[in-house]
């Protein structure tokens, strides 16, 4: 586990997990003993293991493809927590959504602010949450560039939604990605140059590499 700690709040990266080396985030307000898990994919054993002592009382998710809820029945039945998705999300039964999100809603666990920043592309519902100067990223934006997209208008929405509600963020905004290592909204903005100084097929999807695609 990898933990960043702020003082008045704290977030633990639980991951790799299950066979798409998922990451899951813990957000503690330690003053208040209150949680938030955020996804929660296979072995969320390990997820309820970081959240030991605490009160979970909120659980969200970046998107619902499969991998990032796998662990939905142990988490809830163990937390009792709200489920919050948005809406616009598909691949998960409306019924196991409790409260929908929405754009630029603030959330808070115990007197930690959570913003939500709507970003779609990689799934027309995926969000990314701001706590501090910490964005838990989803499939959104990786190290080197976007998740994983199936269309040309998928790369294309998922590129305005980094541009435009991701990259205003200051450089030091660390970047916590759904699977894999962290990066910076900086180091990101810089390699998208030099993607954008080249010509691209009007077809590219898939994975995308800022600076080598």
């Amino acid at each position: 586990m990898e933990t960043h700690d702020e003082g008045s709040f704290r977030i633990i990266k639980v991951g790799p997990l299950g066979p798409f080396d998922n990451n899951a985030y813990v957000i503690i307000d330690p003053a208040a003993r209150e949680v938030a898990i955020v996804d929660m994919p296979a072995e969320g054993e390990k997820i309820l293991e970081a959240t030991a002592g605490l009160r979970v009382t909120k659980i969200l998710l970046t998107h619902t493809h499969p991998d990032h809820w796998f662990s939905y029945d142990l988490l809830k039945g163990a937390t009792a927590a709200s489920v919050y998705c948005h809406p616009a999300e598909v691949q998960m039964p409306a019924e196991r959504i409790d409260v929908p999100l929405a754009d630029g809603q603030e959330l808070t666990v115990g007197n930690t602010a959570v913003r939500v920043i709507h970003t779609p592309g990689h799934t027309p519902g995926s969000v990314c949450f701001l706590v501090g100067r910490y964005l838990i990223a989803g499939d959104t934006l990786f190290p080197g560039g976007p998740g994983h997209s199936d269309t040309a208008d998928d790369l294309q929405q998922s590129i305005r939604s980094i541009v435009q509600r991701l990259y205003v963020l200051p450089d030091d905004t660390f970047v916590l990605p759904g699977h894999g290592d962290g990066t910076t909204i900086g180091a990101s903005r810089r390699e998208y140059v030099a993607f954008a100084s080249r010509p691209h097929p009007p077809d590219l999807c898939g994975d995308v590499l800022w600076e080598t695609t």
